[in-house]
């Protein structure tokens, strides 16, 4: 049957040629037609996708708390607050230095791995009127880039606010809904995360006052009491994908002035290290990509073969992040560090005083970090 169908459509093809045109061009023609058909259909079935996501959002919230949803129909600032941050975005730095040295804080984060830029809430609330003013409506206004992390952010931000806006008793919040709408909460934060991870390949990457805001309630989402099981449970292998999608963002990155994009996604991660379950998974990642490197270092020095120096650069943020993580662990005393004993830690700390011996000399400040890790994993078995 296939066979008689590509010898009809051959026929039609040679009957239907225009003159002038010979078989193989008007076919490619006819390809490319079905091609922009198809392309378009696509935009259209992602445009009624997104707007079907918007209207479960809406659902969503209503479920949780109506009384919410009717007051932020009734408030007209926050449309206006939202046209002014479209027409006119602010951003921190909008050009990477030209040294690629320097990492100062003069684009929302500052040196302890916090967004300094966070938006706190607000004491001595008297009515859920002023709150509610914060929070722009759910809106599509954005295009570009940031068109793909509006609609989740305004989501999960109103999310939040009725969230503490509950908490101290202004309204009233039924979070069970969560539970029966799995899949709202799941496409709005995999929508966040791919959003993230867009921004954070783009050659041009620079920190604006948006993406600030969106690894915010990003960060808000995995660390808040009540939220973060519905978040991190439901969404634990879209929220592993993005952690390995960031370290490999830091180890490909070849450009000449990388070190300020690098620092940016290093505290992304060390922020996601916040919540216990992801911070456990991503020693555990971590653990691996510097022991493999490490292997292959080591390997590459024993037969005096080149190595590549932009992956070895690379590695250090990924050294420091695991170091930072793992003295949180140390210094945290109601935690324990056998959350992430395991196959991976063996691995690592398996002939590395080898490692450390045979690369010192070469390598110290490399070999210095693997010590320095070293110490701190076991740091957790002496006490």
């Amino acid at each position: 049957y296939l066979k008689i169908s590509k010898l009809a459509l051959a026929f039609a093809i040679i009957r239907a040629k225009p003159p002038g045109k010979s078989c193989k061009e008007y076919t490619e023609h006819l390809a490319r037609t079905v091609s922009e058909q198809d392309f378009g259909s696509k935009l259209k079935v992602a445009a009624l996708e997104a707007e079907v996501l918007r209207l479960r959002q809406e659902l969503l919230l209503n479920k949780i708390c109506p009384r919410f949803c009717l007051e932020r129909k009734s408030d007209d600032s926050a449309e206006t607050l939202l046209d002014q941050e479209c027409r006119n975005p602010m951003t921190y730095s909008s050009q990477l230095e030209d040294s690629g040295c320097d990492v100062s804080n003069d684009y929302g984060f500052d040196s302890l791995g916090v967004a300094s830029d966070f938006h706190q809430p607000e004491h001595n609330v008297d009515t859920s009127k002023r709150w509610l003013e914060r929070i722009p409506p759910l809106n599509l206004c954005c295009t570009g880039k940031e068109g793909s992390l509006t609609a989740p952010v305004q989501f999960l931000q109103r999310l939040l606010e009725v969230r503490k806006l509950s908490e101290g008793g202004i309204l009233q919040a039924d979070f069970s809904e969560l539970e029966n709408d799995s899949f709202t909460i799941c496409d709005s934060v995999s929508q966040l995360l791919d959003g993230l991870t867009v921004f954070y390949k783009s050659p041009k990457f620079s920190v604006s006052n948006f993406l600030t805001e969106a690894v915010s309630v990003l960060i808000s989402l995995i660390t808040d009491t009540k939220l973060s099981n519905h978040v991190v449970k439901k969404c634990f292998k879209k929220l592993e994908e993005f952690k390995k999608n960031l370290i490999q963002i830091i180890l490909r990155n070849s450009s000449v002035n990388r070190f300020q994009a690098l620092h940016a996604v290093s505290q992304t991660l060390v922020l996601l290290g916040r919540n216990h379950i992801l911070k456990n998974s991503l020693i555990s990642l971590l653990l691996s990509e510097v022991r493999q490197f490490a292997e292959q270092l080591l390997q590459s020095h024993q037969v005096q073969a080149m190595y590549d120096i932009t992956h070895y650069e690379n590695i250090f943020p990924l050294c420091m992040i695991l170091e930072q993580l793992l003295q949180n662990e140390t210094e945290d005393s109601d935690v324990s560090s056998s959350d992430y004993d395991g196959e991976e830690k063996s691995k690592f700390l398996k002939n590395l005083d080898q490692i450390i011996l045979h690369l010192s000399d070469e390598f110290p400040l490399f070999s210095l970090y693997l010590w320095r890790v070293n110490v701190l994993l076991n740091s957790g078995q002496i006490q």
